[in-house]
């Protein structure tokens, strides 16, 4: 037989693009055209349609960067059309949509008169039916026309300036396409869905199996049979050709997927929060029509706040959502508020963000999401499993682990176990996309690169347009109906994401087992890139721990009034700014300038919230009382209370040596040298000097930072090849006190980093057990990565790393492309590095990326490990002005450091001492036995009882024994989760009503529940 494959493909091609695909809609009429222009930012529909429309040209230009035109469009259906068999009307709008990515472009959503949505229009969906229309064969609706510029520009990471509506210009960005009445012919649809079915899964399948030649001359038949010159006549002859080959049932061992609808939609990144929203809409009103026409379609929702903005926003619409959850169909996954980062928000965000989430959705659905849903998040911190199985989920997804650059996970669906060891039933699929179009393509993809076939034989498939929205279409689900049970391709199945675990779970064997972190071996710029963003975080994180905590303290102690409502409003503030694109700093100009408004709106609201909490327990008075919100006492004032704190002792003794520095404050040691550099810091309690021979600490280091793609996310190997060491200062002095004492002393060290201008003070105080440094740096510079560093005489084979209650250890050494792959790590408020007997903790205030590397010395064989905190980046995608600008980074080192040192010192870097006059002060309201319980957060219950929450955790990874006793009158205790809900906690004893004792694993996070 001769070979004619290649002919009969092509042949196919080009029926398909050239004779089918316009038969679809073999007649359309345009419609009349009229619009409105809105003056700046969105206004409500109902506002829109008071505006008086102007008649709008057809094919016109349109739409200059972020505005909205609103179109009016009406027209009259020929009466014939659509009364056909298989015939039906719809109106096709195209904006000036290109082929390409859904959701980085103009969108639009349909109205009608009265303020109601339709539908949504979008580049790869375009329709309206003309039964939403409101029937009869009058069309006259409106269109809100959004001219979103694209960012993505073909993922060149090239610098643009459509991020900011500042400087993205004026010209318009798109051009009118069709407009019309459309008559639609279904049977050249179906045929049209059958032949990309077939041809899909043909490419598919191998040269050596008979199928794909089977299906290869199926479709030559229908080729044949069909007539170009009527199409609609003999597309139902077309279907009838290709029916036996669309009949085969699958193997019997094909892999099954479980496909469940999503739309994966960043709820900030190359736009701004409020086209979020309207994303959302567009999206949401798209699935719902989808419903109504599809009974069996499922769509899986993940995010608490999108939904909350369509009550807010969209009731109607939010209407029409909360009836399809109630059917089963449009079904809230995940629990989480948003779609976090899961690397840099603290302990208590982490949990925050499932109890926000979670409780929404039972609040307003009655629904317990049982999966955490994290598909694109940067790397999954090994917390985690815990925090999902405290808020009572029980399965986990994920689906970035799949970008990694260099190594494979070696499963898709195991146990994954985290610090404490806890264990979550995780799902990684195998499709390798959180936006699958159930193409044969992904569908094969998922079958060949499922790991665990011998052991499961299903696995998960999200489908719809994500990122910038759209979500599932009605080809998609017509993919799906030809897949279910079809010889070569997996079986596909549309359901919820909880029958898939359900099923999994039971199919499932013993589950092989993930340890940690799942760290993604991709993006690790994320962890500095946007400065500001992260430093307005954390400030945010440490002002609602006080603001609670006081709150809390104030309403027990003195009857005030529990700001409950208003500390919600402002966690859920941060949380949103938590986002995966938010965070990490990943996100266009408008996002981060949103994000660092909103930051200086929590900072207000929060510092008023602590102010009259502190005036409710203080009294009124002139004495000057320290609020001490650590879990660790400070200056005499014990954890959690307030008293007048004690002088921190002697003066800071300071020499001059040879142009440089001694600062001793008996306590602690340090050398700064004539170049401001550290050239040496003791403690005296070891006698051990800290820097190691011949190297210094406090080095500012300046890399070249051009990564091969994804700017703002990505720190690339190679930036290490490319260093300028800033080890020559301007100038080195001391900074005097002008009242002429000296609790302290400070050196300040001027230098440059390039075309930057850098202040580094550098201050020993009276009583510390750390030196800290504040660097203030004027950036200028363009794709660099500053970083600082301190060189140490430690051989530590492993650092420890702060992450949600706990730390987790890392190699390092690079024994494993694994290992090797870790070159910047991240961090939360500590980073601890130690041999048997000494260790040397580096805390911050803002930063969380690090990198820790090692090296034997030739001159005595002494390892010196290296610890180096990022400062600064400056990436030009998709922010060309990146972290342009003043910033002010601070860190404290403290030699001599445990474990519980470096926890202690985290804290005490992260929450400045809080003076505050009034006539006396305060008892805490819980007292906890042994250090190592460390209370994150005091609170009054979420259900307005009046309950205080106490959540705390075991914090040096030992098995720590103690009893947590409240300082009030308790009407009992019981150990709760994380949505304040009564648990059997292991460990944990209540036989008092005011105390609970108890014996905690390793990092073991406990929720109690005092009532009052």
């Amino acid at each position: 037989m001769h070979d004619d494959r290649r002919l009969t493909e092509v042949r196919l091609d080009r029926f398909l693009r050239d004779r089918i695909d316009p038969a679809v809609y073999p007649r359309t009429l345009p419609l009349t055209l009229s619009s409105w222009d809105a003056p700046d930012e969105p206004v409500p529909a109902l506002e829109a349609l008071r505006h008086e429309f102007t008649p709008q040209e057809h094919g016109a230009a349109w739409g200059r960067p972020w505005s909205t035109k609103w179109l009016r469009l009406q027209g009259e259906v020929p009466e014939a059309w659509g009364t056909a068999d298989g015939m039906s009307v719809e109106v096709l709008v195209d904006l000036g949509f290109s082929g390409d990515l859904p959701g980085f472009q103009c969108e639009g959503i349909a109205w009608r008169s009265d303020g109601t949505i339709i539908k949504a229009i979008s580049p790869r969906n375009q329709y309206i039916p003309l039964k939403l229309l409101g029937g009869g064969m009058a069309v006259d609706f409106y269109v809100e026309a959004a001219a979103n510029p694209d960012l993505s520009q073909n993922w060149t990471f090239a610098a643009t300036p459509y991020g900011d509506k500042a400087t993205s210009g004026s010209e318009p960005k798109y051009r009118l396409g069709r407009i019309a009445i459309a008559e639609r012919n279904q049977t050249v649809w179906e045929l049209q869905q059958d032949i990309l079915a077939l041809s899909g899964l043909m490419h598919e399948l191998p040269m050596d199996l008979p199928r794909r030649h089977e299906l290869l001359r199926a479709l030559e038949r229908m080729l044949d049979i069909m007539d170009p010159d009527d199409v609609a006549g003999t597309a139902e002859a077309g279907r009838a050709a290709l029916a036996e080959a669309l009949s085969r049932p699958a193997y019997a061992s094909a892999h099954q997927l479980v496909a469940t609808g999503h739309a994966h939609i960043d709820s900030a990144w190359l736009w701004p929060v409020r086209e979020t929203i309207r994303k959302c809409a567009r999206t949401f009103s798209n699935v719902v029509a989808l419903m109504d026409e599809h009974p069996d379609f499922v769509f899986s929702c993940s995010s608490a706040q999108q939904l909350a903005w369509m009550k807010e926003y969209y009731p109607e619409l939010f209407a029409r959502i909360r009836d399809k959850v109630r059917g089963g169909q449009f079904v809230p996954v995940g629990g989480m508020w948003v779609e976090s980062d899961s690397n840099m928000p603290g302990g208590e965000a982490m949990a925050r963000q499932f109890l926000e989430g979670k409780s929404f959705f039972l609040a307003e659905f009655g629904v317990d999401c049982q999966e955490a849903w994290l598909p694109d998040t940067f790397g999954y911190s090994a917390a985690l499993p815990q925090i999902i199985k405290a808020a009572g989920s029980r399965w986990f997804l994920t689906q970035k682990i799949s970008w990694n650059q260099v190594n494979k996970m070696p499963h898709h669906t195991f146990n994954w176990e985290g610090i404490d060891g806890t264990r979550v039933f995780t799902h990684f699929p195998p499709v390798d996309s959180y936006n699958s179009d159930l193409s044969a393509r992904d569908l094969a993809h998922a079958e060949r690169n499922y790991r665990d076939h011998g052991h499961g034989t299903t696995s998960l498939v999200p489908f719809g347009y994500g990122d910038g929205g759209g979500g599932p279409t009605r080809e998609m689900l017509a993919a799906a109906q030809r897949t279910a049970d079809l010889e070569g391709s997996p079986k596909v199945r549309i359901g919820s994401a909880a029958s898939f675990f359900t099923r999994a779970q039971a199919e499932y064997g013993p589950l092989p087992v993930w340890v940690g972190e799942m760290y993604l071996e991709l993006h690790r710029g994320t962890y500095t890139s946007q400065a500001r963003t992260k430093l307005g975080n954390r400030r945010s994180e440490h002002l609602l721990r006080e603001a609670e905590l006081w709150s809390a303290t104030a309403a027990v102690r003195a009857g005030h009034t529990y700001p409950a409502a208003e500390l919600r409003r402002l966690w859920r503030l941060v949380l949103l700014q938590q986002f995966h694109d938010i965070l990490p700093g990943s996100s266009i100009a408008w996002v981060h300038q949103d994000a660092e408004r909103n930051y200086a709106a929590v900072e207000r609201g929060l510092e008023a919230i602590i102010s009259d909490a502190a005036a409710a327990v203080l009294g009124a008075g002139n004495r000057e009382f320290l609020l001490n919100a650590a879990p660790h006492g400070r200056q005499g004032v014990p954890a959690l209370a307030a008293a007048e704190p004690v002088p921190p002792g002697n003066p800071v003794a300071v020499t001059e040596a040879d142009g440089g520095y001694i600062l001793d404050n008996g306590i602690i040691r340090a050398v700064v040298d004539t170049d401001g550099l550290l050239a040496s810091l003791m403690d005296h309690a070891t006698g051990r000097e800290a820097i190691a021979p011949g190297e210094r600490g406090n080095l500012l280091e300046l890399h070249r930072d051009t990564p091969n793609e994804w700017d703002a996310w990505d720190i690339d190997a190679f930036y290490r090849r490319n260093v300028v060491r800033l080890d020559e200062a301007r100038s080195v002095t001391l900074e005097h006190d002008p009242r002429g004492e000296y609790p302290g002393a400070v050196v300040v060290v001027e230098r440059m980093a390039g075309s930057s201008a850098v202040t580094q003070r550098i201050a020993l105080g009276a009583g510390a057990d750390s030196l800290a440094i504040t660097t203030a740096v004027d950036w200028q510079e363009s794709e660099k990565l500053l970083k600082l560093g301190f060189a140490l005489d430690v051989k530590a084979d492993r650092s420890a790393a702060e992450t949600q209650f706990g730390h987790v250890f890392r190699p390092t050494h690079l024994n494993t492309s694994w290992e090797a792959a870790k070159f910047e790590i991240c961090a939360h408020r500590w980073i601890h590095v130690a041999e048997p007997g000494y260790g040397v903790a580096i805390a911050n205030a803002s930063s969380y990326g690090h990198d820790v590397t090692r090296n034997v010395r030739d001159a005595d064989g002494g390892t010196t490990t290296t610890v180096r905190v990022s400062l600064l980046r400056a990436p030009k995608f998709p922010d060309p002005g990146a972290d342009q600008g003043r910033h002010e980074l601070y860190v404290t080192i403290r030699p001599g450091a445990t474990i519980a040192d470096a926890v202690e010192e985290g804290y005490r870097t992260n929450l400045t001492p809080r003076i505050a006059r009034g006539a006396h002060g305060v008892e805490p309201l819980f007292a906890v036995s042994n250090p190592a319980l460390v209370i994150e957060a005091v609170k009054l219950a979420e259900d307005g009882s009046g309950d205080v929450v106490v959540r705390l955790y075991e914090s040096l990874g030992e098995r720590s024994v103690g009893v947590v006793a409240a300082n009030f009158p308790a009407l009992r205790v019981q150990a709760v989760d994380l949505l304040e809900r009564p648990v059997e906690a292991p460990g944990v004893t209540t036989a008092h009503v005011d105390t609970a004792e108890v014996t905690l694993r390793p990092f073991q996070l406990v929720t109690l529940r005092f009532g009052r």
